[in-house]
Formats: structure tokens, C-alpha cells, sequence
């Protein structure tokens, strides 16, 4: 493992983060197969992509396939296995914007939100950040990234870091500035990181994943009883912006709120709003009524 992790960082240019996720696949790999890729076959190898990418969404699939690809290069350059054993991986398709948002209804984001015991620092603390994922619409990686110093309390807005730089201010919620509020009251270190959500235990370093916000969303879904359509914090972020479109918010202030850079990528989530497809769909030729 540590020689292909040194090939992939010398030269193929992968970056440490990615590195992490790979390893965690490949090792997954090695528990299901072995650690000899000479004894690995292109049925068992289709297998284990199959088995470990319907546990997530298309990304994380596409990542598992790559991961298991990049190994098995690896072998083959190494005389550990056949150079044909790669070509087995099949790639996963992806058409942009091509399937719909996995969400959940306004009724099982709340059960979530109860979920959080409002009498410990943990529930304080993940009942703040699943009110951010679904009040405001925010991406994983934006929750571990927020600043005490983001938010302007007497504004009652919150500057946010987007995608390419793009910096915009939101407006805070009652209930999640109370939320947030209530979190770093409680909260230990209070003075000694600029960042708002810490870890459990000592020395209380701060949340810096993407993937440590998506646990807390998949412990309040196992807390709440609820079977949520994928794993991770975006969940919430489709929950969210699919609510505002039944709304009747329009998708330029969707855009806006969840800063996406096009148009395009906020009508995603107006095929979700069935009622009103309906009343623009053209019938169906064999229903016309006749001349």
C-alpha cells in the first residue's frame, strides 16, 4: 500500500485527501480479495465494485472505480498481476444533471433536527449543523469551514466562501442563529479556535472534514428511525432546495442561496416539482385528441 500511495503522489499527482479516500477503498479490497492482485479474477473484481458502489451516490461509485483501476495499473507495472485485469473495472456513466435530487420531505428533516438531545454538547452541537444544512442549504465542507467571525450577529447574516472564490452573505434564520448561539455558549476551547464546530473530546480540535459533518446527518438518521435515499450531509442541501422550488421560491433566488455559478444546475431541482410539470406537459401524441 505505501508503494502504490508514493506512485500515486509522485506520478500521478494525487492529492493527499484523495489519497485518504483511495486507501479506504483499497483496503476494503484487500479484505474482500487478498493482498495478492495475482489472485484476483474480473468477475470477483466487477463484484466488489458492484457490492461497495451501491452503498453510495454516483461520485463516490465513480471514486471506488478509479481507486480499484489505479491498483490494479499499479500491480500489472509491477508483474503482480495481468495488464488485462484493469480493463475488467467498467466505468460508470454520467450524464450532467441526468437524475434527479435525492431528498427527504420537510416532515423527516424535522425528525432529524429532534433527534439531537437538546441537554448534552453533542446534541446542542449537531442539532446547529443539521439546521445549517437544512435551513440554509449548505454544503458539508461549508459547515467545517465556518468562522466565529462569519457571522454578524447584530446583521444577522453570515459571510460564506463559495466555490472559486465566489464569496457571498446569507441571512440567519431565527432558529439556526439561536442554534449556533446556543452551541458556542456550551462549546469547550470557546477562545482558542476560529472555527465554530469542534470534536467531542480533548484537546476539542475543530471538524475539518466533509465526511465527520455527513456522520452527524447519518447518526441522526439512525437516532431518528429514518432510511435516507443516500449517505452524507447533501441530503439536506437537495432537501432543502427542493422545499424552496414546491415553495415557490424562484430558481434565480435558489441559485443564489445555495451559490451556483449557472442557472442550469438550480433547474435540476425544478423536475422535482411534479404539480407544476404537470401543468406545462404537452400530451402525449397517442392521447391528441383527434382533428
Amino acid at each position: 500500500m505505501t508503494a502504490f500511495e508514493d506512485w500515486m503522489r509522485n506520478y500521478r499527482g494525487v492529492r493527499e485527501s484523495t489519497l485518504v479516500t483511495y486507501r479506504t477503498v483499497l483496503l476494503e479490497l484487500i479484505a474482500s480479495l487478498g493482498p495478492y492482485p495475482a489472485q484476483y479474477e474480473a468477475g470477483t473484481i466487477r463484484q466488489f465494485v458492484m457490492t461497495l458502489s451501491k452503498r453510495h451516490g454516483r461520485s463516490r461509485a465513480k471514486t471506488v472505480v478509479t481507486a480499484v483501476r489505479m491498483l490494479l495499473r499499479f500491480a500489472a507495472a509491477r508483474a503482480m498481476c495481468s495488464a488485462s485485469l484493469a480493463d475488467a473495472v467498467f466505468t460508470i456513466a454520467e450524464w450532467r444533471l441526468s437524475s434527479l435530487p435525492q431528498y427527504v420531505s420537510p416532515a423527516v428533516v424535522e425528525q432529524l433536527i429532534a433527534s439531537c438531545d437538546p441537554t448534552a454538547v453533542q446534541g446542542i452541537r449537531d442539532r446547529a449543523i443539521l439546521l445549517l444544512l437544512a435551513r440554509l442549504g449548505f454544503r458539508a465542507g461549508d459547515v467545517a469551514s465556518l468562522r466565529i467571525r462569519d457571522i454578524d450577529w447584530q446583521a444577522a447574516t453570515l459571510h460564506l466562501g463559495g466555490k472559486g472564490r465566489r464569496e457571498v452573505l446569507l441571512p440567519v434564520p431565527q432558529d439556526v442563529g439561536d442554534a449556533i448561539l446556543s452551541y458556542l455558549e456550551h462549546r469547550p476551547a470557546h477562545d482558542e479556535h476560529e472555527l465554530v464546530f469542534l470534536g467531542l473530546h480533548a484537546p476539542y480540535a475543530p471538524i475539518q472534514t466533509a465526511s465527520a459533518i455527513s456522520g452527524v446527518v447519518d447518526r441522526a438518521a439512525r437516532r431518528a428511525g429514518v432510511a435516507m435515499p443516500r449517505h452524507g450531509a447533501h441530503v439536506l442541501r437537495h432537501s432543502a432546495a427542493t422545499a424552496w422550488v414546491r415553495n415557490g421560491v424562484p430558481l434565480d433566488g435558489i441559485g443564489a442561496l445555495l451559490r451556483h455559478r449557472s442557472i442550469e444546475t438550480t433547474t435540476h431541482y425544478a423536475k422535482v416539482n411534479v404539480e407544476q410539470l404537470r401543468a406545462v406537459a404537452l400530451p402525449w401524441p397517442m392521447e391528441a385528441a383527434p382533428c
